[in-house]
């Protein structure tokens, strides 16, 4: 029988003799072809980001005009003093009409006009901002936050407006109806009028991608404002801003806060709704991604929780738990029991933040706050067995095709770089170096993902069983809130990729969907400078030599701390952050540009400029 076939396939395709010199034409030839078509792929690419480029440069002349005919329409504008002014205050003028919305919107829009070309803060105005502006002006009844100039972060959705996580794939589709929280703060009387800039993917805590560039702190040029909130956090401390949100799966809005000197919330997941929000990666329901406000000070951080927690918002969403803000609880003053800690037993955090935990221990124990130590249980542990695992479950396969036919921006090229790695010589590394570098294999061993769905299951279960065990603790001490570290102060650009699970501080409050939030308190001092010299983190490794590089020279940049509560508890966070806010005006200055970014602070280095 095998010798039938033999002879019918002979029959079918006889032989033939093979010419060398035509197979290896046709060899060049789809090597050729190959190369052409990446060439024309990568040309493709280009051109759907300059298109992008220059979409927004022209959007930034027409709203460079609207602003420069409203100048010209009305000169008495007293934009200094309007730009100076609170929310609380802002909102107050507005409501009582001494304030008109319009020449708040306008006095703005100039402004971030000027903060963005400082710092590359925004990915796009929203010109649908003043058919916005129309609209609330017609209305007899004003809501909480009538007339207030709200940013959002890029993903977040706007009808009409892009949502582009900073990749290529996303530049064509417009989204075709508004976010649910765009919709309750318009409702509010609240004008959506900027999309702000985002690291590529989200999955970073710089703030850079190939389309829009690197997006720089507005204290120090040289600096990152930290992510995935970055151009929101730029934007706000710039000035260009009074009210933003933005969102957090690790510390994104957090960091950016911290690195940028401002006030930020990170609430419970569910606690405001998620719909029409677009993410690279969806699905991750272990350690959830969670909206939040970001702001000069806690009490906008409140009026903006009051605004969104309302009917409205439990109608469009009926999955939000319908739990209005509960404003008694916010302006309680009874005396808390607030336990405390300076650092995580995983990431040692550099002296200026461990400096910030203190004093402010001291300061509410001054105050009739009573202290307690509190040692969070295993944070190695969360970072990576349920926190890189979680977002990494597939070993980063899921992540990586995200940039399928993209160019992958400088910032995310180590991660993207381990991520590849397969997953044998991942566990294989990870034993090679444990002796030397834990910290290092455990990262790579976490990377290596889930393999099975009864894994995943387990994973679940231990991510509950950890929270279960925090939560037992907590009720032990009898706490109300907690006091601890954030990481800061601003890096330098450039390090924030190298050092991933530097995160430790805020991505334990995502493992446990804690409400957490930032509170600026102090600055870096001469003396942090100099104790941190003898900074040797906890292994004196590559990655303690990292940080240490990343966060030197940051005299003068802000040092804050981070307020936490148990689920659902945003008010009594947000009361705990007010209480450490007020307290630390006493000893605090106000945040200014470190003198050494004077000279730079008008135009963007040459090494981190725009893409154009």
């Amino acid at each position: 029988m095998p010798m039938m076939i033999q002879q019918q396939l002979r029959q079918l395709l006889p032989e033939r003799k093979v010419d060398t010199s035509a197979a290896l034409a046709l060899l060049g030839g789809s090597v050729a072809a190959l190369v052409v078509w990446k060439w024309l792929g990568k040309k493709m690419v280009q051109k759907k980001m300059e298109e992008a480029r220059k979409t927004r440069d022209e959007g930034m002349k027409k709203m460079a005009k609207a602003v420069q005919q409203f100048r010209e329409q009305v000169p008495s504008v007293q934009r200094d003093a309007i730009l100076s002014l609170p929310l609380l205050e802002l909102t107050a003028k507005l409501q009582e009409g001494s304030l008109s919305p319009r020449t708040v919107l306008y006095t703005y829009l100039e402004k971030a006009l000027e903060v963005t070309q400082q710092t590359n803060c925004l990915r796009h105005f929203i010109p649908e901002c003043e058919e916005q502006l129309q609209e609330i002006e017609g209305h007899k009844e004003k809501g909480l936050l009538y007339g207030i100039p709200v940013s959002i972060k890029d993903h977040i959705g706007h009808k009409g407006q892009l949502a582009t996580c900073g990749l290529v794939q996303f530049l064509g589709t417009p989204m075709e109806e508004d976010s649910v929280l765009v919709k309750v703060l318009k409702r509010q009387g609240a004008i959506p009028f900027a999309m702000t800039n985002v690291p590529q993917s989200l999955f970073s805590y710089t703030c850079s991608n190939p389309i829009f560039g690197q997006t720089l702190n507005p204290l120090d040029p040289q600096r990152s404002p930290g992510g995935s909130s970055g151009g929101e956090g730029a934007l706000i401390a710039g000035g260009g801003s009074v009210l933003g949100l933005g969102s957090d799966m690790g510390g994104s809005i957090r960091l950016p806060c911290s690195f940028c000197g401002l006030c930020g919330l990170k609430p419970t997941a569910s606690r405001l709704s998620l719909s029409g929000v677009t993410g690279p990666v969806n699905g991750i329901l272990a350690v959830p991604c969670a909206l939040g406000p970001m702001a000069r000070d806690v009490d906008s951080l409140a009026l903006c929780m009051k605004a969104l927690l309302c009917q409205e918002m439990f109608q469009l969403d009926p999955t939000v738990p319908p739990i209005p803000f509960n404003e008694q609880v916010y302006s309680s003053s009874t005396p808390l029991r607030v336990g405390y800690y300076d650092t995580d037993g995983y990431f040692p955090l550099p002296p200026c933040m461990r400096r910030a935990v203190k004093e402010t221990r001291s300061a509410l124990q001054a105050a009739g706050h009573q202290l307690v130590l509190f040692s969070p249980p295993r944070v190695p542990y969360v970072m990576t067995e349920l926190f890189m695992k979680t977002c990494f479950a597939d070993g980063g396969r899921t992540w990586l095709d995200v940039f399928t036919g993209d160019i992958v921006d400088p910032g995310l090229k180590s991660q993207v770089n381990s991520c590849k790695i397969p997953r044998l010589v991942k566990k294989l590394l990870a034993l090679l170096v444990k002796p030397l570098f834990p910290r290092l294999a455990d990262y790579l061993s976490a990377l290596a993902g889930i393999r099975s769905v009864k894994e995943m299951w387990n994973h679940h279960h231990q991510i509950q069983e950890y929270r279960a065990q925090f939560i037992a603790l907590w009720k032990e001490l009898q706490l109300d809130v907690v006091l601890c570290p954030v990481l800061g102060p601003a890096f330098t650009t450039g390090f924030p990729g190298k050092l991933l699970t530097a995160i430790s501080s805020t991505m334990l409050y995502n493992v446990l969907d804690f409400p957490a939030g930032v509170v600026p308190v102090s600055k870096v001092t001469e003396a942090d400078e100099e104790e941190l010299k003898l900074y040797r983190g906890c292994c004196d490794d590559p990655w303690d030599r990292t940080l240490k590089q990343a966060v030197s020279g940051a005299l003068g940049m802000p040092v804050a701390v981070q307020c936490v509560a148990l689920p659902w508890q945003e008010e009594l966070c947000l009361r705990f952050m007010k209480e450490v806010e007020t307290l630390s005006h006493h000893q605090r200055l106000p945040v200014t540009l470190a003198p050494r970014g004077r000279d730079s602070a008008t135009r963007l280095p040459p090494a981190v400029q725009r893409p154009h």
